[in-house]
């Protein structure tokens, strides 16, 4: 298999992992708030939140880890390691999870009817048991990360979201509680941890090999766990919904709720809006990179842009029909958290357009940047939570990710611009902006027709896909390159047809910036 081949095939598999596992744990917290209702889905939110960052304390670095030496075994050769190193360091994360089970205790016997008044001993065991079984199964996925195996973790995607997502419908169908809800996510967690349990050993297999870690190798590890757990840690503070918990101590639980199934909906669709293209923005970036610093910056500023002409239209269509969609999805019950979906939803959107950015970085060795960002960031954070919800409640936690987002935003810009050396194409920005606002305008006149929620949205997506489509042409969101590889795309799978569609691409290619 050449090069190009396996790089397809490695995202391919990819793209349908994640889709699989996110798509239908999706879907599976979607029927668990119906169920639950805003109060109770927040405690159940709490919980779920404990559990994860017990999963990213025990794994620390550790699974970046396992991926890196693997991969780094295998690319010179020294197959015979890879098992001992695997060992190594699955020997540290079990260190790791006593660590975090004390610790966990310890803060529960000392806090626990302060942080979660309804964390029982018996709950508190089965979240102690999920992190103990979520933490192994991440590992065994880097494993097969290290081996470049994809196909092995769409395999564990394609078992186990399916059954999880099933275990979740019967329990709502017979009114479950927090309790019930609980137990399958931590029958899911033993399921996850079975079936790549088996797709590693079968990887491992094939590379025997015996005895201790050479000591230059393990202080290499231990080195790269001090330097990359710190960063993880914070990282996932700044990304997850650490609101959560504010909300919970500060405001309500129902607010919890709402808050919950707004972030986790945008989080979602703006985690898929790049699709493959995410999936292979780093190494693209690192080989540009590779051929000098213009390159680099080319790229960048044209990946920048083309983030934001897939999210914008995304954007504009979740802020102008929040309600429906959190009504057909979620029910009448979470109607106050459609206006929070949106502003989530646009704060999420300046992330995923700084992703060319942060790829930047990382290919430059800029991984010292990274870390002090992310130190500052997730300071700001927790500061931003403490001092707004505690003030204004469901909608401090709006403001808080907002403004946390729009400095990452800014921040990572900022640095990307300074180390490319070239400015964004800021004109182009604005123009897509426009664009996507002026499609949302003409797409909520559908609301004067008061259809139900599905033709709603139905005629609204049509309406502002066309519109923000035509206007990106005719606003020159798109060079003459671009337009040249529509013009080819139109004609290799739609013969030409219709012709209208091909003079239009033809009159905004003459319009055009740029070479073709």
């Amino acid at each position: 298999m050449s090069i190009r081949s396996g790089a397809l095939r490695n995202t391919l598999f990819s793209s349908i992992g994640i889709y699989v596992e996110y798509s239908l744990g999706m879907l599976a917290a979607i029927l668990i708030a119906r169920q639950l209702g805003p109060q109770h889905y927040g405690i159940y939110g709490l919980f779920i939140w404990f559990a994860a960052i017990g999963v990213v304390a025990t794994n620390s670095g550790i699974t970046t880890g396992v991926i890196k030496f693997v991969a780094e075994l295998r690319g010179a050769d020294q197959h015979e390691l890879i098992v001992p190193v695997v060992r190594y360091l699955r020997r540290m994360q079990m260190w790791h999870l006593l660590a975090v089970m004390a610790l966990a205790l310890a803060l529960y016997l000392l806090f626990g009817a302060r942080f979660a008044a309804d964390l029982r001993v018996t709950e508190f065991v089965m979240l102690a048991a999920a992190v103990a079984l979520r933490a192994p199964y991440m590992f065994n996925i880097a494993v097969a990360k290290g081996f470049e195996a994809f196909d092995a973790t769409a395999k564990v995607s394609l078992i186990s979201a399916p059954l999880n997502l099933l275990m979740v419908a019967a329990a709502m169908l017979m009114g479950a509680s927090i309790f019930w809800f609980l137990v399958v996510y931590l029958i899911s967690g033993a399921v996850f941890l079975l079936t790549s349990r088996h797709q590693a050993r079968r990887l491992l297999a094939r590379h025997a090999g015996a005895g201790a870690v050479p000591e230059v190798l393990q202080q290499r590890v231990r080195r790269h766990l001090r330097i990359v757990s710190v960063t993880i840690i914070l990282g996932f503070l700044i990304a997850s919904d650490v609101e959560i918990l504010f909300l919970n101590l500060f405001d309500s639980a129902a607010s919890a709720g709402y808050f919950k199934v707004a972030y986790q909906l945008a989080t979602g669709i703006m985690l898929l809006v790049p699709g493959v293209f995410g999936a292979v923005l780093l190494p693209m970036m690192a080989k540009a990179q590779s051929q000098g610093r213009e390159a680099g910056g080319r790229r960048f500023v044209a990946v920048t842009s083309y983030l934001a002409l897939l999210a914008a239209p995304v954007v504009a269509f979740g802020g102008t029909f929040a309600g429906a969609v959190i009504g057909l999805l979620y029910g009448a019950t979470y109607a106050a958290a459609a206006p929070v979906f949106g502003w989530c939803l646009f704060a999420c959107a300046m992330g995923t357009v700084t992703q060319g950015a942060t790829s930047l970085l990382v290919s430059a060795d800029r991984q010292n940047v990274v870390l002090i960002l992310t130190i500052i960031l997730g300071v700001l954070k927790m500061l931003l939570d403490y001092v707004l919800i505690a003030r204004f409640g469901l909608y401090g936690s709006v403001a808080a990710i907002v403004i946390l987002l729009f400095v990452i935003a800014a921040s990572y810009l900022t640095i990307g611009i300074r180390i490319s050396g070239v400015q964004l194409e800021w004109l182009r920005l604005l123009r897509i902006v426009l664009a996507a606002a002026l499609a949302a305008g003409l797409a909520s006149l559908v609301h004067a027709a008061q259809l139900g929620p599905i033709p709603t949205l139905l005629l609204g997506a049509f309406v502002l896909t066309a519109s923000y489509a035509l206007l990106t042409l005719l606003l020159q969101c798109w060079s003459r390159a671009d337009i040249a590889q529509l013009q080819s795309l139109h004609q290799r799978y739609a013969a030409g047809r219709p012709r209208p569609l091909g003079r239009l691409l033809a009159w905004a290619g003459a319009r055009a910036w740029g070479d073709p």
